[in-house]
């Protein structure tokens, strides 16, 4: 059996042994996925019972998907259930036939269970060195196409809080152009879910070259993660046959704000008084506030 890494969530586990599950054990498998509340309220003898198979069955299915016990399972199925997180793949799989209502809890299942995907394999310790880069850079280029072009585009919305000089140019011509005037104390954040598309390697490779530093955002393991100085995976389930891939766009902008409030955090009591007034001047400019007396232009007419 493979080894399970320690942010497995359950749909994980489940899919790892899909292919390794003996006949008896599946039967387990089946048993608690037709009724997962009631696999939580039962005993191994119970859920044995329910299965038709013997007590050591079910611990050695417990221990198929990584567990270390029926105990530890059980607890992971309780909290499975208490953020509405399907089991398995199966579970949030579009069909063809669904009903909308189906597709919308289908849809919103598997978002849940990937930014819980994505969570657990969050490394933190690339998160802060991701910041303290960030927190010392001249300048910031963020690159990406398509998808992860939007996660650029919206931590372009979030210049302000990285509080240097931030571009994201949409066309992959300037991006390269971008890259090509980088140097020593830039950094370049370079968004690719796969980590292998061609333009996205061939600009970080320009930007690496000048001396910039490279900070990937991937979805797993890959060519632009091994170029990067600082590698953060965000791991999702995607299901790409029917709808977009969607959810690695949602990871990748849970993390530019990650990255965004740590930073502004860091830079200290004045930054965060700045960008509160900034805030305050933008909602008066916006006229979701009353702009304060000394504000206006002129006399509204008011008492003097």
């Amino acid at each position: 059996m493979t080894e399970q890494p320690e942010y497995a969530s359950l749909m994980e586990r489940f899919s790892h042994a899909a292919w390794t599950l003996r006949p008896s054990e599946q039967k387990v498998a089946d048993t608690v996925m037709a009724d997962p509340a009631a696999a939580v309220r039962s005993s191994m003898a119970h859920l044995a019972a329910m299965a038709k198979v013997s007590e050591p069955t079910v611990m050695r299915f417990c221990t198929a998907l990584g567990f270390d016990g029926f105990q530890s399972f059980k607890f992971a199925l309780a909290e499975a259930l208490a953020i509405g997180m399907p089991l398995t793949h199966a579970n949030s799989a579009i069909n063809v036939h669904d009903p909308v209502g189906t597709i919308a809890i289908k849809i919103f299942d598997h978002t849940v269970s990937s930014l819980d995907r994505s969570r657990r394999a969050l490394d933190t310790r690339g998160v802060t060195e991701a910041v303290n880069a960030l927190l010392t850079a001249n300048s910031v280029l963020f690159i990406g196409l398509g998808a992860s072009g939007l996660v650029a585009q919206d931590a372009l919305q979030k210049a302000e809080l990285f509080g240097v000089p931030c571009s994201a140019p949409i066309d992959h011509h300037q991006q390269f152009m971008a890259a090509s005037l980088a140097s020593r104390g830039d950094v370049v954040v370079a968004i690719s879910n796969t980590g292998r598309t061609q333009t996205i390697l061939a600009i970080t490779e320009q930007a690496k070259r000048k001396g910039a530093t490279i900070i990937a955002i991937v979805g797993g393991p890959s060519p632009l993660s091994d170029l990067a100085d600082v590698s953060l995976i965000l791991p999702t389930f995607e299901d790409t046959d029917i709808h977009t891939p969607t959810v690695s766009r949602l990871a990748g902008l849970v993390l530019i704000d990650v990255l965004a409030t740590a930073i502004a955090v860091r830079r200290g009591p004045a930054h965060l008084e700045r960008l509160r007034e900034m805030k305050q001047d933008l909602a008066t400019f916006r006229g979701s506030v009353d702009p304060q007396p000394e504000q206006l232009d002129g006399d509204p007419g008011g008492d003097t």
